[in-house]
């Protein structure tokens, strides 16, 4: 049986400095949407300065334009970048060495303006800070799931997506005129990223290292012993050590992996394959666009400013977040995934019928609003949090660095798609445009219905056992459901024959 394990001071504390990480790529990615006039005017004073021409409305826009997509490009060479830090460094470590390009990158953003400098430092700063969030976003989730205890792995790994929103959140209330979404002090709204980085930097060096990088990485089997009675907060963690053991025995008998070897690999192809499309059905079931679309149909709706209502929705954000928290060790990441997932597309269908439908009637621009803010409610049930800490769970030891960079690389660009794309096809297909996205939420319920396990409950072991057994025809991983899951543990048997189980 495994270790009892209950919610130590140490444990909510790691976990927590952790998630700061998550705050801050929540902030990056709201902080840049409220000031979007305000950065314009500087980007046409300082060219005009520069140039002694009138800056062309083409190239003012192109400009913007690449001060906020730059950040997404940042993103993807960050995710993929994960790899290079995590097992030479460490998971504690190298969170505490990327915060110097959150350091590097806030001071830029903040000095811009006094520098008069758009390409040099604006653009730069927007660049560096998305390699940040780039690489956080592959270290949070596996730092907090390897210090989680089984049983509370997937309410905690949910504490990263909260981190992200409450992130945006924060970015959104501070870009309110009368905080610091203002001419004089957008800069340091900006720049406010290194406060997070400097208070995380002195918190981390408390944060013990991930027990199974000591054991596994670095033959460090006391320490890792020693760090595991202080996070779980119990005597009996023989059984977990034996796991990592098992692993670390595995691991030297494979040779080095590749983000290749993963997809060459039949072990890790399908684990892979359901990594990347969890991280599409994110991206790709139109959060952000809904997000780019709300203010719009609030203006429509009457509403005489519609930033509060942008809050409100970031509040919504917030709410589901948490209570994505408490649900997801109960009802499992596959099933809180396809509730989000049918929810999303029931509310981007209503938003379609309701848009084509409000010019007729008044009524329906509330109802945008009620499927704007119920959209966000189901994402934020499965979408937002599960794809990003499921992953970590997919893999073992060794190939979990590079599974995490190929599953952040894939969620930045399909966001930078999303972002480039939206606008033109809205533009196009008018209140039609959603229909594409339910399209999209189809395809992937679909996907995790048939082919994504349930992790509730299993160990790293485990749940790579059952994908080995899957290479070699002997399980299928979609028919593996929580009462198998249950038993299995139960019986301490690492794989169980679910062949005629059914869904």
């Amino acid at each position: 049986m495994a270790a009892t394990t209950k919610v130590t001071g140490s444990l909510l504390f790691s976990v927590g400095v952790a998630a700061i990480s998550s705050f801050q790529f929540g902030y990056n990615t709201g902080v840049i949407n409220a000031p979007e006039q305000i950065v314009k005017d500087f980007l046409n004073f300082t060219l005009q300065k520069r140039t002694g021409q009138p800056t062309s409305e083409f190239l003012l826009t192109s400009l913007w334009s690449l001060t906020v997509a730059i950040f997404s490009v940042g993103g993807m060479i960050g995710s993929f970048s994960v790899g290079l830090l995590v097992n030479r460094f460490g998971r504690r470590n190298s969170m505490l060495i990327i915060n110097a390009l959150a350091l590097v990158g806030g001071a830029l953003l903040g000095f811009a303006k006094f520098s008069k400098s758009v390409v040099e430092m604006l653009i730069l700063g927007r660049l560096v800070i998305g390699v940040f969030c780039g690489l956080c976003t592959g270290l949070v989730p596996i730092y907090i799931g390897e210090v989680s205890p089984t049983n509370l792995r997937g309410a905690f790994g949910t504490l990263n997506q909260l981190g992200i929103v409450v992130g945006i959140l924060i970015a959104q209330i501070f870009g309110l005129e009368y905080i610091m979404g203002t001419e004089n002090l957008w800069p340091m709204l900006l720049g406010f990223t290194v406060i997070p980085a400097i208070l995380q930097s002195i918190a981390l060096p408390i944060c013990p290292e991930s027990p199974r990088f000591l054991l596994i990485n670095k033959m460090e089997e006391e320490q890792a012993r020693k760090i595991l009675v202080k996070l779980w907060g119990t005597q009996e963690v023989d059984q977990d050590i034996q796991e990592m053991k098992n692993e670390s025995a595995k691991m030297s008998q494979e040779k080095k992996l590749t983000v290749l070897d993963l997809f060459r690999v039949p072990n890790y192809r399908q684990p892979i394959i359901i990594a990347i499309m969890l991280q599409l059905s994110q991206q790709l079931s139109g959060i952000n666009a809904v997000f780019y679309y709300s203010t719009g149909i609030f203006l429509d709706a009457g509403v005489k400013e519609p930033v509060y209502t942008t809050i409100g929705a970031g509040a919504v954000n917030v709410v589901f977040t948490v209570v994505s928290l408490f649900l997801v060790e109960q009802a499992g990441r596959r099933t809180l995934h396809l509730v989000g997932l049918s929810g999303m597309a029931f509310c981007s269908l209503l938003m379609v019928i309701a848009m084509s439908l409000k010019a007729s009637n008044m009524w329906m621009s509330y109802v945008c609003i009620v499927a704007i803010f119920g959209f966000v409610a189901f994402f934020e049930i499965g979408p937002g949090p599960i794809p990003w800490f499921i992953v970590a769970e997919l893999f073992s030891q060794g190939p979990r660095p590079a599974a995490m960079a190929v599953a952040g690389c894939s969620n930045w660009t399909s966001n930078f798609l999303v972002g480039l794309l939206f606008p033109t096809a809205a533009k196009y297909l008018g209140s039609y445009v959603f229909i594409v996205f339910t399209f999209f939420l189809i395809i992937f319920f679909l996907f995790t219905l048939f082919k994504v396990p349930e992790t509730k409950g299993r160990t790293f072991e485990n749940i790579t056992q059952v994908f080995e057994n899957k290479s070699q025809g002997t399980i299928s991983p979609s028919l593996l459901t929580e009462k198998d899951s249950a038993a299995d543990m139960s019986n301490n048997d690492p794989v169980k024959d679910t062949s005629s189980s059914a869904l």
